[in-house]
Formats: structure tokens, sequence, C-alpha cells
């Protein structure tokens, strides 16, 4: 009956986690780029009562008898599907079609990566920047932030599908820019960290970040001017998770309560 309590409340704590990240989805449905993440378990050490033996007449009892101790949280993975590409009015606004990240400088002057594309034109250093609406700097291929000429505004800027700038000049003519979004995709998405405000940082688990322009063997993403990505969170999935955690969790709570009147029932047989 102990092991039962202990048993049961691995799985009251589980299911709490998978509460918090089921509420951590449904809080992000409208944030841009988000991916739905996903709680996994596993089973705890298992405790042999009786190994594999022979009964009293010699025969074999070729299975043995284990009980479990209960669950805990393995993983949280993001499903890094396709969010969908809502239409918008401003021009510094983009979406990724395929499996490509933006690059962005951070205020430690690394890089992070994204999937949201709700940027902007800031004033800098070197004139107009393209930056998140933190103040980073959006990445090119080569690693280095976007900027515009002298003289040229954020409003003529047009981006194509594969990530190239150009501009009008005075005359309407349009200027190819040279330079180009840096796409960057990962052998392991999921092994991202989420350090916040939309950005992720490369690990170990995840890989090294693959330049898709630099990179023959990826299949290369879309650029989607005055598109967002949306999130990939379906409300009536989460909702029906978390219908199933909060039944999970008041079994857990039962099998203590239950638990606890058999200790109690024992406690009595002695008076």
């Amino acid at each position: 009956m102990m092991r039962a309590l202990y048993t049961a409340a691995t799985g009251m704590r589980a299911q709490q986690t998978n509460v918090d990240n089921i509420s951590n989805n449904l809080s992000n449905v409208n944030t841009v780029g988000y991916k739905q993440e996903k709680t996994e378990f596993k089973s705890l050490l298992y405790q042999t009562i009786q190994t594999r033996t022979t009964t009293a007449n010699g025969e074999e009892k070729p299975i043995p008898a284990q009980t479990g101790l209960g669950t805990r949280v393995a993983s949280t993975t993001s499903i890094y599907t396709q969010g969908a590409t809502l239409a918008s009015e401003n021009a510094t606004d983009f979406a990724i079609v395929g499996d490509g990240f933006f690059a962005v400088r951070g205020a430690d002057n690394e890089v992070y990566y994204t999937r949201a594309g709700n940027f902007v034109w800031a004033e800098g250093n070197q004139g107009l920047t393209l930056t998140t609406s933190d103040g980073y700097p959006v990445l090119d291929t080569n690693r280095q932030p976007i900027t515009l000429p002298q003289g040229v505004t954020g409003e003529s800027v047009t981006v194509s599908q594969d990530g190239s700038f150009s501009y009008k000049n005075a005359e309407g003519v349009t200027v190819d820019m040279n330079r180009s979004f840096g796409l960057f995709q990962f052998n392991n998405p999921s092994g991202l960290e989420k350090i916040g405000d939309n950005l992720l940082e490369e690990t170990e688990a995840s890989g090294a970040a693959l330049n898709e322009r630099t990179t023959a063997t990826l299949t290369p993403s879309q650029v989607r001017q005055k598109y967002l990505e949306a999130s990939n969170v379906q409300v009536a999935d989460e909702m029906v998770n978390l219908i199933i955690a909060q039944r999970a969790y008041q079994l857990n709570s039962k099998a203590i309560t239950t638990s606890d009147e058999m200790l109690e029932q024992a406690n009595n047989l002695k008076r």
C-alpha cells in the first residue's frame, strides 16, 4: 500500500507537467511561428517480486512477477510541422514554407534561429537594418546583418521566394541587392533549445546549422513576403489532451485515496 502511494504520486507529478505543457501550447496558439510541444513519458524502475523458478511439482514458471514503481516525464518534444500561412499587410512580414529557419544575432552576439518572420526595418549604425521586434538583426546567408544602401527606403524592398532582396530605384528599375535571407536547417530540429522570445539555440542534439545555399543535399525553403506562419497548435486536439490528462490526474489521486483507506483499515485491525 505504501508503494501504491508513491507510485500514484509519480503519476500525478507527470500529469501535472503534461497539463502545464498543454496550457503552454494553448497560450501560444496565436504566437507567430510557435511549434506545438508534446509531453512523453517513460516507466520507472521495476521491482522483482518473484524470479523465474519452478513449482513444487518441478514445473517451470518462465514468467517472473514484477511490479512497476510509477512513471516520469521522458521529454517534451516540439512538433515541427508547417503552420498555416496568414496574409499580412506588412511588407516586412515573412513566412517560411519548408524546413528552414531564419537566423538572428542576439544581444550576446551569438546566432539564434527562429520561424517567426515578423520583422521591421530599424535605424542602425549601418543604416536601415532588418531586425526582429526586439531589435535583434536578421542575418543573411553569410551570417551578416541585412542592411539597405543609403537612400533606399524599406517600402521599396521586395523579397523573392528564394529569399533574395531587391529594390526599385527612383527610375522604377528593380535593382538586385545581392543579399539573401540566411535560411538554415537542422538534422534534428527537436533538439534545438528554446530560450524565449521565439528564439532557438543550436545544441549537440540538434546538430550544426546547415546553410540551404551551400548544402546541396537540402530541399530549399521558400520565403513568402507579406505572410506570417501561424502556430501549428490545434485547439481541439489540445482540449482533448487536456481532458485526458485531467482524467489521468484524477485516477492517480483516486489511487492515493484508496491506498489511504486501506492503510486506515489495516490500522483499525489492531484495535
